[in-house]
């Protein structure tokens, strides 16, 4: 399979991930009027997405290194598809966040073992590079999930999302069947799970890259989480919620342009995460003061560029220490961040406030770069003036 056909079906593979989080979104306020509950139920929706979709990615990056890529790849897929037809059919609010777990637990596939086939196929610089383009392509993902979303939403309901989810993930099986190579090296080490696991526990770096998904992340998504109860208390329908993800994917891509631009100057995965933490602090603040008016939107797309920023820079260093056992690193890399996301949305849906969450996380970001840089520095000193890897 060529090269470009790859980066294409991983494109859209991974905006399907993105995609099933985003149009669920607008469908929030829909399924509380359904099932009669209000917006912390409702918002917990997304936080058992990120659980489910935690274990998932333990579970599909493990299957991957023993099975092989492609052959978890179809089986997630299908996973997904069935959740979705569950979820069309059912009649309580406890079994649609049933149904939510395990379309996530199948969604989680689309996710790590993209990321796993790119790795088998990219290293160092080029690889970098390729998670840059993946960001402008999946910077059309929030506009294009949250206005199909209020779209749906707003003729079918909430099962029009289920629906349209459903006919997605279909699709992308079809595609995936025809075209999704094996990647999987000819010897593979299939280290145990809990040394691997150790190893990481043990490392500085690989907590510090989570903590910064999980930062960047679980500030973007408390805007998915709480926007369509701060526009519906502003007197706006779903609809303009939906068409506020046209104005925040237009931060995403130039996130994604600047961060590929960048790189392609000089700058470091390092010193790129600081500028987005700076960035995404500026408009955490503007959106603390406007949040009371449909304009904080426009600080919200700073925050968005900022994510556009750093991820890929993050996830293309955090496991380069970890070649051997990719799909397992993955795994449990995802694992530990998607925990993080999960449990920190709960606590956003417990305290129902954007600017303070936007707040606290870029707060973090630019604690943990700044220790990444003094760490550096001390390194270049013991090192007689070298400079240490560079990792996120």
């Amino acid at each position: 399979m060529k090269g470009k056909k790859l980066l294409l079906l991983a494109v859209a593979l991974l905006m399907f991930a993105q995609i099933a989080q985003t149009l669920y979104s607008p469908a929030l306020a829909d399924i509380g009027q359904a099932f009669s509950v209000g917006p912390q139920q409702t918002a917990l929706t997304l936080s058992v997405f990120f659980l489910a979709f935690a274990f998932g990615v333990v579970v599909w990056g493990r299957m991957c290194d023993r099975i092989g890529r492609r052959p978890s790849m179809l089986a997630g897929l299908v996973l997904y598809a069935a959740a979705s037809a569950m979820g069309l059919t059912v009649s309580t609010f406890n079994a649609l966040l049933v149904a939510q777990g395990l379309a996530a637990f199948g969604a989680a596939v689309g996710s790590v073992v993209t990321q796993t086939v790119l790795r088998d196929r990219f290293r160092g610089a080029q690889l970098a590079q390729v998670f840059s383009v993946m960001g402008i392509a999946l910077a059309a993902s929030p506009a294009i999930g949250l206005f199909t979303g209020a779209s749906l939403v707003q003729v079918f309901g909430y099962r029009g999302v289920l629906g349209c989810l459903l006919a997605l993930s279909l699709g992308l099986w079809l595609w995936c069947l025809r075209d999704l190579p094996e990647t999987r090296p000819q010897v593979v080490k299939a280290p145990a799970l809990f040394e691997t696991l150790c190893a990481m526990l043990r490392d500085r770096d690989i907590w510090r890259s989570t903590l910064l998904v999980a930062a960047f992340n679980i500030a973007l998504f408390s805007y998915y989480s709480l926007g369509p109860y701060m526009f519906q208390r502003l007197d706006s329908g779903a609809q303009w919620f939906g068409y506020s993800g046209v104005v925040l994917a237009l931060g995403s891509g130039l996130g994604a342009w600047l961060n590929k631009r960048l790189l392609q100057r000089g700058l470091s995965g390092r010193q790129l995460i600081q500028v987005a933490g700076a960035i995404m602090l500026l408009g955490a603040s503007g959106v603390l003061l406007l949040e009371q008016g449909a304009l904080f939107v426009l600080p919200m797309l700073l925050v968005v560029l900022a994510f556009g920023m750093a991820i890929p820079n993050i996830l293309g260093a955090a496991l380069i220490n970890y070649g051997d056992r990719l799909g397992t690193a993955g795994a449990l890399f995802g694992l530990l961040y998607y925990l993080l996301i999960g449990g920190g949305l709960m606590l956003v849906a417990w305290g129902q406030a954007l600017g303070q969450t936007l707040l606290l996380c870029a707060l973090l970001v630019l604690m943990l770069s700044g220790i990444k840089q003094q760490e550096a520095r001390v390194t270049s000193r013991e090192g007689g003036g070298t400079v240490g890897k560079d990792v996120a």
